[in-house]
């Protein structure tokens, strides 16, 4: 019952929201021509506002309405909080789908990624209890297992990785570590405090991935071929993107730390970009390039 109504809930959220403004009359037609959560029966209006006020405290959604067009609207708007309940809200209809689609599911192909499920909920509640966390961690760079402990600040999802970033007790330091590589996992009794003045969405402003730098960011300048500037604006390399068009190329300027996840994404797009400025990134994806070509010759 409760996943039922969960399902009716991100129904009309997301139709709502795909639809833009649309009557209770639009809206109860689409009801009933969506079996999979209707069954094909009508939607009462005493049944809709049942569902808008649980989406509203499930979800924290605000479904709006104009009275003198008689239409719903989501409330929008632009920060961490929805931007997390839109992920959420889009994992949840995508896993329900899934589940509706079962007679197809050798026709649908999803990447393999490491599990997160058995620590990520641990962090989560470490989060919420401003509990110290304590792991055994292998990097890939050292050949065997060390115990950590931190104060977990924020979890990030980077290229279907789940990392948590967090001061280590011993270094005093914060640091990013994998999900994928903890062991032994587990909440400590020790309470800690935010520093003053953390945000997890500034702290990674002006990086690319999930690797900081406390040097400057820099001011950087691709020149992009036609194509993969088709990309580039349908999905941005970060949101200081802001594009020159040509003729013949785009130049796209940005302004970000020069960090290793960004030299490996820039590396990725091959020949069909070209680092301009600044030269110190000119000089490092040469070196690799050149470094890349010695094993070729």
């Amino acid at each position: 019952m409760a996943g039922s109504l969960i399902n009716k809930y991100i129904w009309i959220i997301d139709t709502i929201q795909r639809r833009g403004p649309i009557t209770f009359n639009e809206l109860r037609s689409q009801w009933k021509a969506a079996r999979e959560v209707s069954g094909g029966n009508d939607l009462p209006r005493r049944s809709f506002l049942n569902y808008r006020n649980g989406a509203a405290e499930l979800f924290k959604v605000d479904i709006g309405y104009n009275a003198s067009t008689y239409e719903y609207y989501i409330n929008n708007t632009d920060d961490s909080e929805s931007r997390m309940r839109n992920w959420l809200l889009d994992s949840m209809s995508l896993s329900g789908m899934m589940t509706d689609s079962k007679e197809i599911a050798n026709r649908i192909m999803v990447e393999k990624v490491p599990s997160a499920r058995n620590r990520l909920p641990i962090i989560i509640d470490a989060l919420k209890q401003l509990k110290r966390i304590s792991f055994t961690y292998k990097a890939y760079d050292r050949s065997q297992a060390h115990t950590v402990v931190i104060e977990p600040y924020c979890v990030r999802i980077f290229k279907q990785l789940w990392y948590v970033i967090g001061s280590n007790v011993k270094d005093k330091k914060i640091k990013t570590y994998a999900l994928d590589r903890m062991n032994d996992l587990r909440i400590t009794p020790d309470s800690y405090i935010i520093p003053e003045g953390f945000n997890a969405e500034n702290y990674f402003a002006d990086c690319f991935g999930i690797i900081t730098s406390q040097g400057q960011a820099k001011d950087i300048m691709l020149r992009v071929k036609p194509m993969q500037a088709k990309y580039f604006r349908s999905l941005p390399l970060h949101h200081s993107q802001r594009e020159e068009l040509h003729d013949e190329y785009s130049l796209f300027y940005y302004h970000m730390h020069l960090t290793y996840d960004l030299i490996q994404q820039l590396l990725s797009y091959g020949p069909e970009i070209e680092v301009v400025s600044p030269r110190e990134l000119r000089v490092a994806i040469k070196q690799k390039l050149d470094d890349a070509l010695k094993q070729y010759r």
